[in-house]
């Protein structure tokens, strides 16, 4: 798959476009003037594979709050901040890797330059992030409504203001709740610039349909090779966001360490319990780092076969089932220990 070329920008210890891997987000839900748990929330969301974290910003004592987190984290942790430039100042000079702010919100001309003067001597990166919700009401007026087109002038009109202060070490999101006028917004801005572009959907909602129309719209991107970072934005545990992120890189190829888990969707033929075996299994190789292909088949007569490709897996029979490694049968057992050989196997590769 062939990426979008970008300019390489760097973040704290991780490097985003170019040639760098794709890198996968989320933000925190604790309030940030609560240092201990927000440390350790985003020290969960390390252990879930997150390689870059954003904390809202609200006030001062949020900000003073950053220079003792980011003691106690590994991952690059980006300020979140919208209107107060002295916020963006601190958040800085406290030790952020990032900020998400919206040069064009936080007043003169003046201020911006005070901001852009500590982030270029700090080497710090700007994310411009413009959502359906945070227009400007001129271009609302131009082109009615939220539309790509208007997404993609209000980014570019952050971007300009930036330029022009001789700052290049920007990236860029233009996200939508509507995953149609998300696509097109990124593949607009993908013809006009080539700063990394850091891909959502906005306010996706609760778990089952976030996970859907992220896939859908940070999914097709991807395939397009557009796209340098990602959030998958759930109305739940943030820990979920990374899970997902990963999962939608992995069924691209972008990842390709770790575990792959795949199971099939249960037929008539079945005649074990699939859907419980296969919750099982995958909980069970969440613990695990080995990079190889599992797969949970509800049928012997086709399960070998068609999950070929894997490396190890099962397929259930009448009351047991069989374990196989690259399609060939290894053993045959009774259906309550499919899932304790099978990670005994696993535990072997």
């Amino acid at each position: 798959m062939i990426r979008r070329e970008t300019r390489k920008i760097q973040i704290g210890n991780i490097e985003i476009g170019g040639d760098a891997k794709i890198a996968v987000q989320s933000m925190t839900n604790t309030d940030t003037r609560d240092v201990k748990a927000t440390v350790e929330q985003i020290l969960r969301l390390e252990k879930a594979g997150c390689d870059i974290v954003r904390c809202a910003v609200p006030d001062i004592k949020a900000a003073e709050a950053i220079k003792e987190i980011v003691k106690h984290i590994n991952i690059p942790l980006v300020a979140d901040i919208h209107f107060d430039y002295k916020l963006a100042i601190k958040a800085m000079e406290n030790g952020v890797s990032k900020l998400r702010i919206n040069p064009g919100n936080i007043g003169s001309e003046e201020r911006v330059r005070e901001v852009v003067k500590v982030a270029k001597e700090k080497k710090i990166p700007i994310r411009i992030g413009v959502n359906s919700g945070s227009l400007e009401k001129d271009i609302l007026e131009k082109y009615k409504r939220p539309c790509a087109e208007a997404l993609v002038e209000s980014a570019l009109g952050h971007v300009k203001i930036l330029e022009d202060m001789d700052f290049y070490d920007i990236v860029i999101s233009i996200k939508s709740s509507d995953v149609g006028e998300m696509i097109k917004s990124y593949k607009l801005m993908s013809e006009k610039v080539d700063y990394p572009l850091h891909l959502g959907v906005t306010e996706a909602g609760t778990p089952f349909k976030a996970t859907v129309k992220s896939s859908v719209g940070i999914g097709s991107l991807l395939a397009q090779g557009i796209g340098d970072t990602l959030r998958v934005s759930i109305t739940g545990d943030v820990e979920e966001e990374v899970k997902v992120g990963k999962e939608i890189l992995k069924s691209l190829g972008y990842i390709k360490e770790g575990i792959k888990f795949v199971s099939c969707p249960t037929c008539g033929r079945t005649e074990i319990n699939l859907i419980k075996i296969a919750n099982e299994v995958e909980g069970l190789l969440a613990g695990i780092n080995k990079n190889i292909k599992v797969a949970v088949m509800g049928c012997v007569v086709n399960g070998p076969g068609e999950a070929r490709e894997a490396d190890i897996g099962i397929a259930g029979g009448k009351g047991c089932g069989i374990i196989f490694k690259k399609g060939e049968i290894i053993k045959k057992v009774d259906e309550k220990d499919l899932v304790s050989e099978l990670m005994k196997e696993i535990e072997k590769l």
